[in-house]
């Protein structure tokens, strides 16, 4: 670490959505037992949320030293910049900052720009950007996503929608979380389409691809992965024109194409767009499709931690926290993570929609637990090896009399459980199981 002459506290910036902190706490305790101050630039959205979080003297929260909140939008690039770097004036002039993660999808660029300013472990600026907008991936990364166009603000009426593939999928540059995501099956359904979106907002138009959705996390040290594993998905884009996420596996069943499988195959093309990235410090997650010929195709990449409750699953699986790992890699310490040695899943129910009245679990020893506006996750305990199958926690995360609507996003779901076992097939009987004894009750 630097020299500190002036003797300043040392402290570690947090930047991102809020609520991530308070689902994964781990992040702070890791640095609140090595007496490093915590630093919050979150943005201006977080603020109701974060004021009553910090009321809490039960939670790590509450030992947060500062918050600054900015304002932006996810739809307007680089919008959060000018006020990330106000807060990092008033900042240095009392801390010596001796590291900064993004957490979250929404600051990540203003964070690595912070990082490479002060010389700390970051993903490195074209990683950090890159990762940040989608067509900007499409042309770092060409050759391993599906065919794509980017339409500029301004340039919708020029897009002859006529003489693209279809069925096509448009998609916000820079949004996440699904947000915005539709699957157009003929041209007048794009072209009735592209109006909707704000005039501002720089939109891509892909092929649709066919196939398996994995994930790949990885874990990057100095330009060198220090781990890597890959996570199966479900989501609603077989009943609908959306891409809401339904299901995690953790690590992916590891189906065969040929004389390879699916995990040599994700874990070597992950390698290989790292590489291009010139990816430094940190952590990623991909996302990708694998047809049934087993032709792979990079869907998007993230510099950040996995959404959803990957860093639970991870967990689970592996025995031990993810969140340690990360904070040791931000701060330039020597980290490492083991390779998982139990399966984990995370499901999300599907619902009615109308007013949430009440969700019932007839399961003995579990209760269902209702995050409440905190989002407040479960601790959860990691299972061994040869441990029989278990519900580790079914969560509710809307409140009581709250509506709730068609999924179309992440943010529309409702219900979600975690299991974990040491096959697959105790896995897909166990979710049969809680699935049968969870109600949910809607009018």
């Amino acid at each position: 670490m630097l020299a500190n002459p002036q003797r300043k506290p040392d402290a570690f910036v947090f930047a991102g959505g809020f609520r991530v902190l308070q689902r994964s706490p781990a992040y702070l305790t890791e640095l609140l037992r090595r007496r490093i101050r915590v630093l919050v630039v979150t943005p201006e959205d977080s603020r109701e949320r974060a004021e009553k979080a910090l009321g809490d003297s039960d939670s790590p929260i509450s030992q947060i030293t500062d918050i600054a909140y900015v304002d932006g939008a996810l739809d307007r690039e680089s919008s959060f910049n000018p006020g990330v770097f106000a807060a990092l004036e008033r900042w240095r002039e009392d801390y010596r900052v001796v590291g900064v993660y993004a957490m979250e999808e929404t600051l990540v660029e203003p964070a690595v720009l912070v990082s490479d300013m002060l010389g700390l472990p970051s993903p490195g600026l074209r990683a950090g950007r890159v990762c940040r907008s989608k067509y900007l991936q499409r042309a770092f990364l060409n050759g391993f996503g599906p065919e794509s166009l980017t339409v500029p603000p301004g340039r919708r009426r020029a897009v002859d929608t006529t003489a693209l593939k279809y069925p096509a999928v448009l998609k916000p540059a820079t949004r996440h979380a699904s947000s915005g995501v539709v699957v157009c099956e003929a041209p007048e359904e794009l072209a009735g389409l592209l109006p909707e979106y704000p005039g501002h907002e720089t939109l891509l138009i892909e092929q649709k691809v066919t196939g398996q959705e994995y994930s790949v996390e990885s874990l990057i040290q100095n330009s060198e992965t220090i781990f890597a594993s890959f996570s199966r998905k479900e989501t609603t884009e077989p009943k609908t024109r959306s891409f809401v996420e339904l299901s995690h596996s953790v690590p992916g069943e590891d189906t065969r194409y040929g004389d390879r499988s699916v995990g040599e195959i994700l874990l070597e093309a992950n390698q290989r767009v790292l590489d291009i990235l010139g990816f430094e410090n940190g952590v990623t997650h991909s996302e990708w499709r694998v047809t049934a010929t087993g032709e792979l195709f990079l869907m998007e990449i993230a510099s950040r931690t996995p959404g959803d409750g990957l860093t639970l699953l991870y967990e689970q699986a592996c025995g031990t926290p993810l969140e340690t790992q990360i904070v040791r890699i931000a701060l330039g310490e020597a980290a490492s993570y083991p390779a998982p040695r139990r399966r984990a899943r995370q499901v999300y129910l599907e619902h009615r929609p109308g007013i949430l009245r009440d969700v019932r679990l007839d399961w003995p020893g579990t209760e269902v637990t209702w995050v409440g506006e905190a989002d407040l996750w479960p601790t959860l305990t990691p299972g061994s090896v040869g441990d029989p199958p278990a519900l580790r926690a079914l969560i509710v995360l809307k409140a009581r009399g709250e509506r709730l609507e068609t999924l179309r996003s992440s943010d529309d779901r409702t219900v979600s459980f975690l299991i974990d076992a040491d096959t697959t097939a105790e896995l897909d009987a166990l979710e049969a199981r809680v699935r049968l004894a969870t109600t949910i009750e809607v009018d």
